[in-house]
Parts: structure tokens; C-alpha cells; sequence
């Protein structure tokens, strides 16, 4: 849906990439829009984790601001059939308003829809092998060498 970004294909070669060079991956759906997108959940995770992705998570559509009316302008453009359905859904899962900017909230929702998205996606995780948690991953850094000036093409 974004354009100029990579294609699906490229990012998962770019996963393969990265777990053929024994480097965890996550991926991170985003944003995840009712009526839109969240049909897709399973279909990524499969092919996420098939790629050799170890974990994944989402953040629910947000529309904090001047994005709101972005979004419901690109939404009327491309989904005018449902459009207000879509809407219905976001309102649902943000406690009857666009936006919940509360922290821990506004990622991923709060009501019955946002619940069930939830339950999808870790139910998706779970069967594809995925950890669902964020941010849990340890990182050995130890293995992290600083370039040297000579090696970034530096001449100080």
C-alpha cells in the first residue's frame, strides 16, 4: 500500500539474507487496518517465519493529528465501499475516537475487535514458530568491530 517502499518479495529475501548470516530477525506488521489488511495477518506471518523470521509483532492503525484526515482521504480514494466500515472498526478498537495516544494502547487497541485481532495474531505465531513478544530478544554485541576512519573512506 506505501509506495516507494520494497516490494513483499524483497523483504523477505532480505530476511533469508539475514538468517543465512545467522542474524535474528523480527518483523513488524505495520500498520495493521481493519477491513484492509488484517485478512493478510496469517499470510505474512507463514511466509515471515518460512523466510526465518524468529519474532513478530504489530501496531494497530494509528491516527494521531493531521494523519487522520490523510488517511481518511486516501480511504475514501481507494476503499470508498467501505471506507466508513473501516472507520467503524478504528473508532471501536481507540474508546470511540480516531486516536488513543495512550502508550501500550494506541499500538495495538482496545475493545472486542482489537482483542480479536490480537488473539489472530498471536494465535499466528504461534503455529508458524514466531514469538510474538517485542523487544524480549537479547543481542550478543560483542561481535560489533567500530570501522576504522581508513575504512569509511575518511581522510581527517
Amino acid at each position: 500500500m506505501e509506495p516507494r517502499v520494497p516490494s513483499a518479495a524483497a523483504r523477505l529475501k532480505a530476511i533469508q539474507t539475514l538468517r543465512d548470516n545467522d542474524i535474528p530477525t523480527s518483523v513488524l506488521m505495520a500498520p495493521l487496518i481493519p477491513a484492509i489488511n488484517d485478512a493478510e495477518i496469517e499470510a505474512v506471518l507463514e511466509a515471515a517465519a518460512d523466510a526465518g523470521a524468529s519474532h513478530a509483532h504489530y501496531i494497530f492503525l494509528r491516527l494521531p493529528h493531521e494523519v487522520k484526515n490523510l488517511f481518511i482521504e486516501w480511504l475514501g480514494a481507494h476503499f470508498p465501499d467501505r471506507a466508513a466500515h473501516v472507520m467503524s472498526l478504528v473508532r471501536q478498537a481507540s474508546g470511540s475516537r480516531d486516536h488513543d495516544s495512550r502508550f501500550g494502547v494506541r499500538q495495538t487497541g482496545r475493545g472486542a475487535y482489537a482483542d480479536m485481532l490480537g488473539r489472530r495474531f498471536r494465535g499466528a505465531c504461534k503455529r508458524h514458530g514466531l514469538a510474538p513478544d517485542r523487544y524480549q530478544q537479547h543481542l550478543d554485541c560483542g561481535q560489533f568491530q567500530r570501522p576504522g576512519q581508513r575504512q569509511l573512506g575518511l581522510n581527517l
